[in-house]
């Protein structure tokens, strides 16, 4: 059978968006399927396995949360110093803010690796091959802080991303901006 990738992208990204709203529970074939608002049984032609679905899907979400080339050629441009340090970060809270879905469907993904050790796998190397290469992004770009400067931002950062896509009042009296710098401050001394 020919793939149409477009359509499989789609289909994809309708499980993005069925993860974030219903949760692993409801991730179903189906349930993609009206979301993508294409004929039934579509997404069993093109994923043969839960499986299979969810380790294409955090390879999508990844693909997703990537900043663009553009994005951190501007970023390189300016100082490689604390400064651009924070403003790193706040790119991240962006794009959290900006997609929303991918987030929450990555939360979803981390919570079903906790019962599917095949997924747990794939997840595990995944995130860990990501925040290996935050640690090389940074020594490479020659900015400040080493590589446990980067674990203990990646924790930070994805702790307040939970809060902020979960329980935002928590948060809401918080100054995000003094929060971040404080973060960095912190962390790279």
């Amino acid at each position: 059978m020919v793939r149409n990738e477009a359509r499989r992208t789609a289909l994809l990204d309708a499980a993005i968006d069925v993860l974030a709203e219903e949760g692993a529970r409801g991730l179903t074939y189906r349930a993609i399927d009206a979301r993508a608002a294409v004929p039934a049984g579509t997404a069993s032609n093109y994923f043969a396995s839960r499986e299979d679905l969810m380790s294409e899907v955090m390879t999508r979400v990844f693909t997703r949360l990537t900043p663009s080339e553009e994005s951190v050629a501007r970023s390189l441009a300016r100082p490689r110093d604390k400064a651009l340090t924070v403003r790193l970060m706040h790119d991240i809270i962006e794009r959290a803010d900006a997609d929303r879905a991918s987030y929450l469907a990555m939360m979803e993904l981390r919570l079903e690796a906790t019962r599917r050790p095949d997924l747990r796998t794939a997840l595990t190397r995944t995130v860990a091959e990501g925040l290996d290469l935050n640690v090389r992004f940074n020594e490479e770009a020659g900015l400040p802080g080493d590589r446990t400067t980067v674990v203990l931002m990646y924790l930070a950062m994805t702790g307040l991303i939970y809060e902020r896509l979960t329980l935002p009042e928590v948060l809401a009296t918080e100054d995000l901006d003094e929060l971040i710098a404080q973060l960095v401050d912190r962390a790279i001394g």
